[in-house]
């Protein structure tokens, strides 16, 4: 058996009701954006998983996170959780961005396309969401991750439930 040097990470997060108040008071891109912008913290998951930066328009959505080895499973990847996270968090954000105050949502599904492994050697991945339909009760996007070199590495669909909070 072989020895490992194992490594530590801590992380630190706001309390997630901050956020979760201003939906009575905010579009979903102005909350967005207030994140962006430091108003508002970012949700706890982002800081979990290192997620860098952020960027967000009516419909579209930016995430950007540096692939680490704390990220890595057993092969030595960055987790098909982890990209399906990013996935999800670019489609469901951008759908976000189309809501007005006083409105929610949920994930009804997503559906995932892993094509190519993410790792260190990957350094900044991009997922860009994107809605394609928008109901009152429903909204359909997508996401794409690419590599920092352009490559395509995930693709995925989400549908998101759409509510009044």
């Amino acid at each position: 058996m072989t020895q490992t040097q194992a490594r530590t990470r801590t992380f630190s997060w706001d309390d997630p009701q901050i956020n979760a108040a201003a939906l009575g008071q905010l579009s979903g891109l102005e909350l967005i954006r207030a994140m962006i912008s430091g108003e508002f913290p970012p949700p706890p998951v982002m800081r979990l998983l290192d997620m860098e930066r952020m960027e967000a328009e009516e419909g579209r959505v930016v995430v950007e996170m540096r692939a680490q080895e704390f990220h890595y499973n057993p092969l030595g990847g960055v987790h098909g959780g982890v990209i399906a996270t990013l996935l999800d968090t670019a489609a469901a954000c951008a759908v976000h961005t189309t809501l007005p105050a006083r409105t929610g949502y949920t994930s009804l599904d997503l559906t995932t396309k892993f094509l190519r492994p993410a790792s260190v050697a990957s350094g900044l991945l991009r997922c860009e969401g994107t809605v394609i339909s928008r109901g009152r009760r429903t909204a359909l996007a997508q996401a794409q991750l690419t590599d920092e070199a352009g490559r395509l590495l995930a693709h995925a669909t989400s549908t998101c439930l759409i509510f009044e909070v």
